[in-house]
């Protein structure tokens, strides 16, 4: 996720207030990366884990994306997420509630350092009638405000936490490339598109096709795919009900009420399923179709998807903030050339 929290940013003084001290906190920590490998600190797993940080910098690089100087050092956390987001949204239509920052624009989250202040702010926005939902985050970007580090949240414990370093550390590195003001949807859902491919592909060149880690990669994405198609299902039902006419208030929150908790089971979902919940697939995962195709016109170049991909700026300029990537890709695809 990108993460605006820069002093001078505004908004409410509380959220610039712990934003502007948490980031501080992390600024200050940390030990260089080429330390750590170089003289064996911290354990083995953890070691080998930042080894491969900057080659994935370099292969990020090499696939279009900037270069930064962020992911030279390591920062351990105690605490199992760096941020928690909190997102709202209408609890009958998928409107999310929106946080406008001077120079970076709108945002349909904020994030919160400190998982009390996350759960109290969510609470009162709860308190006022929207849906919430709040979750941890192990990794965001300052896109580009700072040198962002590598942080203990980010490294998964099982097998794939290689294919998930990789992932994150390319994901926020789309974020320091690529950002449109006022496009959460199309900021998250680009940087996802190139994240999954960019770290498999990574993967498959670094450790060769058959690896295990590649394998275990592939599964999981099946898997991946399969949770946002059921996702994907549950959002239109859902939105089709909200913008059904005639049928009272009480039937909709009744029959919303099923439908999530349904989901919720069947995706073994620890936390609440709400609309603020399910709009973040919206968020994440939005224009997939398009971007494979832009891919797939652009011959598997990310460098010259990643170039194409600024001629939604302009249309992003007169689009309502947050508009589906598929709409602003839509016409681009359609001309079926790539720069």
């Amino acid at each position: 996720m990108s993460l605006s929290i820069t002093p001078g940013c505004g908004g409410t003084l509380r959220y610039v207030t712990q934003a502007a001290a948490g980031q501080e906190d992390l600024n200050r920590r940390g030990i260089e990366i080429s330390e750590i490998v170089e003289h064996d600190y911290l354990d083995k797993k953890t070691r080998t884990l930042l080894s491969h940080v900057p080659r994935i910098k370099a292969f990020a690089e090499a696939n279009g994306l900037a270069h930064t100087h962020s992911y030279t050092r390591y920062v351990w956390l105690p605490r199992p997420a760096v941020v928690w987001v909190v997102t709202a949204c209408d609890p009958l239509a998928f409107r999310p509630k929106t946080w406008s920052f001077p120079i970076v624009g709108s945002f349909v989250y904020t994030g919160w350092f400190d998982e009390r202040e996350a759960r109290e702010v969510a609470s009162g926005l709860a308190a006022k009638g929207w849906d919430t939902d709040v979750r941890g985050s192990g990794a965001y970007s300052t896109i580009g405000w700072f040198e962002d580090a590598v942080l203990s949240t980010m490294f998964e414990k099982g097998e794939g936490a290689l294919a998930d370093l990789a992932d994150t550390v390319i994901h926020e590195t789309v974020h320091a490339s690529y950002f449109v003001k006022d496009q959460s949807t199309v900021n998250e859902s680009v940087a996802s598109f190139v994240g999954h491919h960019l770290a498999e592909k990574y993967l498959v060149e670094t450790l060769g096709e058959n690896a295990h880690e590649v394998t275990k990669l592939r599964a999981d994405q099946a898997r991946g795919h399969a949770r946002a198609r059921r996702l994907r299902e549950a959002y239109e039902t859902l939105d089709k009900l909200y913008k059904s006419r005639g049928v009272p208030r009480e039937e909709k929150l009744a029959e919303k009420a099923r439908i999530t908790t349904e989901l919720r089971r069947e995706l073994r979902i620890t936390r609440p399923v709400t609309n603020a919940t399910l709009i973040q697939y919206k968020t994440y995962g939005s224009g997939r179709d398009e971007l494979e195709a832009l891919l797939g016109i652009c011959g598997g170049s990310f460098p010259r998807l990643m170039k194409t991909l600024e001629r939604v700026r302009e249309p992003a300029k007169t689009a309502p903030k947050h508009t589906d990537p598929a709409i602003l890709l839509k016409p681009i695809v359609a001309r079926g050339i790539c720069d």
